[in-house]
C-alpha cells in the first residue's frame, strides 16, 4: 500500500497540471535576450546612465550662453548725519536732511568671447563621455543577455533531465512490479528485486533535484527579466532557435573594430585628451563683453537712474602659470593609464576570441558523438534486455544498461544546448551579439 501511494505521488509530481499550477508563458531565446537588455534593473539603470551624460552635454552646451543677473535692495536706515562737500547755489548753509531710505537697483549682462578654448573643450568632454557611457550600457547590455542566455539554456537542460527521468521512472516502477511478480513465482532471486527498487529510488531522487533545478532557474530569469516571480516558462523548444551558423569563427580582427566595451574605452581616452586640452588652456586669459544698468536714490538727497554702461572684460590667472604644469601630468598620467588598460583588454580580447573558437568547435563535435552514444546505449539496452530475458544477462547487466541509456539521453540533450550556448558566447567574444 505505501508503494502505491508513492507511486501515486511520483506521478502527481510528473503529471502537466502539477506543473502547470503556476502562470505558464512562452517565451523564446529571441524575447529573452531582448527583455534581458531592456527590462532588468541593470539595463533601466545603463539608459539612465546615458540620460545623466546626455543632461551635462547640455549643461556644458548652456556655458555659451550670456550670464544675466538682476538685483535690487531697499534699506531703511536710522537718519544719518549728511555733510554736503559741494557748494551750495546762494552760499547758504545745508539744509537738515532726514535721510533713512536708500534703494539700489542693477541688471548686468556678460557674454563670454574668448575662454582659451574652456568651453568648447568642456562640451567635448561631454559628448566623449556620452558615446563611452553609451558603449559601456552597450556592453553591459550584452554581458546581461549572455547572462539570460546561460539561465533560459540551464533550464531547457534541467527541463530535458526531468522528462528524461520521469520516463525512466516509468519503466523502473515496472521493472519492479514485474520483478515482484517473479519472485512470487521464484523465478529470481530477492536480491534482484532490492536492486531494482533501489534503481528506482535513486531515479526518484534525481527526478527531485531536476524539478528543484527547473523552479530555480525558473525564479532566477524571472526576477532577471522583472516579469511575475511565480512564473514558469513553458517547455523550451530549441527547434525555435534559428539562425545558428555552424560555421561562424570569431575573428580578433573583427573583435577589436565590434567590441562594445574596446569602443567605451577608446571613449574614455578621448575624454582625457579632452581634458588635457582644456587644462593647458587655463594659462590663457578670458575676454568677456559686459554690459549693465545701474539705478539708486537716496531719501530727500540723490535719485539716480539711466546709468548704463558697456565694455569688455578680461580676466587672466596669474597663479595658473606655475600651477598648471602639475595639473597637466595629472592627466597624462591619466591617458597613459588608459592605454596600458587597452592594452590589456586587447590581450584579454584575443584569449576570448581563440577560447571561443575552441568551444564552440569542441561542443559541434562532443553533439555529434553524443547522438553515436545515444544509438549505442539504445541498442546496448535492447541486447542487454533479450539476454536478460534468456537468462544470459544477469540483472546488474541490464539496470547499469538502463542507467547508460538514460545518461546518454540527458547528454544529447546537454549537448544541444551547450552547442547553442558556445554560439551566442562566440558572437559576444566577437562583438557581434544581437540585444535589439
Amino acid at each position: 500500500m505505501k508503494n502505491k501511494l508513492a507511486n501515486l505521488s511520483a506521478l502527481l509530481l510528473l503529471s502537466p497540471l502539477g506543473l502547470l499550477a503556476q502562470d505558464n508563458k512562452h517565451l523564446s531565446l529571441e524575447e529573452i535576450i531582448h527583455m534581458a537588455a531592456n527590462q532588468s534593473v541593470e539595463a533601466k539603470t545603463a539608459d539612465t546612465k546615458i540620460l545623466g551624460r546626455q543632461l551635462e552635454v547640455e549643461s556644458a552646451k548652456s556655458k555659451q550662453l550670456p550670464d544675466a543677473k538682476l538685483s535690487a535692495q531697499y534699506m531703511a536706515m536710522t537718519t544719518p548725519n549728511v555733510d554736503l562737500k559741494l557748494a551750495l547755489g546762494g552760499g547758504g548753509s545745508a539744509p537738515d536732511i532726514a535721510a533713512n531710505q536708500l534703494w539700489l537697483g542693477q541688471a548686468s549682462v556678460s557674454m563670454p568671447i574668448y575662454t582659451g578654448g574652456r568651453i568648447k573643450g568642456g562640451i567635448a568632454i561631454a559628448k566623449d563621455a556620452l558615446q563611452a557611457e553609451q558603449w559601456n550600457a552597450v556592453a553591459s547590455k550584452e554581458q546581461l543577455a549572455s547572462r539570460a542566455i546561460a539561465l533560459y539554456l540551464n533550464l531547457y537542460k534541467a527541463q530535458q533531465t526531468n522528462l528524461l527521468i520521469a520516463e525512466n521512472i516509468k519503466q523502473s516502477e515496472q521493472r519492479v512490479s514485474d520483478f515482484k511478480a517473479m519472485l512470487d513465482n521464484g523465478l529470481i532471486a530477492r536480491n534482484d528485486l532490492l536492486k531494482a527498487e533501489l534503481q528506482l529510488s535513486n531515479y526518484q531522487v534525481s527526478l527531485q533535484e531536476a524539478q528543484k533545478n527547473i523552479k530555480v532557474l525558473n525564479y532566477q530569469l524571472a526576477n532577471l527579466l522583472k516579469i511575475a516571480e511565480d512564473t514558469q516558462l513553458d517547455q523550451i523548444n530549441l527547434a525555435e532557435v534559428t539562425g545558428i551558423d555552424l560555421g561562424l569563427k570569431a575573428s580578433y580582427e573583427t573583435a577589436k573594430t565590434e567590441r562594445s566595451d574596446l569602443k567605451s574605452l577608446a571613449s574614455q581616452r578621448k575624454v582625457a585628451e579632452d581634458q588635457l586640452k582644456v587644462t593647458k588652456s587655463s594659462t590663457l586669459p578670458m575676454v568677456s563683453a559686459t554690459a549693465g544698468y545701474n539705478a539708486f536714490g537716496l531719501q530727500k538727497v540723490v535719485t539716480v537712474t539711466n546709468a548704463a554702461m558697456v565694455g569688455v572684460g578680461v580676466s587672466y590667472d596669474i597663479g595658473s602659470l606655475y600651477k598648471n604644469k602639475r595639473e597637466v601630468n595629472v592627466v597624462k598620467n591619466r591617458i597613459k593609464e588608459i592605454d596600458e588598460n587597452l592594452e590589456l583588454l586587447n590581450d584579454r580580447v584575443k584569449v576570448q576570441v581563440q577560447q571561443a573558437n575552441e568551444n564552440y568547435m569542441l561542443a559541434q563535435k562532443q553533439d555529434v558523438v553524443y547522438h553515436q552514444a545515444v544509438d549505442q546505449a539504445v541498442e546496448n539496452y535492447r541486447i542487454t534486455k533479450d539476454k536478460y530475458d534468456n537468462g544470459i544477462a544477469d540483472t546488474d547487466d541490464l539496470l547499469t544498461a538502463d542507467v547508460q541509456q538514460l545518461q546518454s539521453k540527458i547528454n544529447l540533450a546537454i549537448s544541444k544546448a551547450n552547442t547553442i550556448e558556445k554560439y551566442y558566447d562566440l558572437q559576444l567574444a566577437n562583438g557581434s551579439l544581437n540585444i535589439k
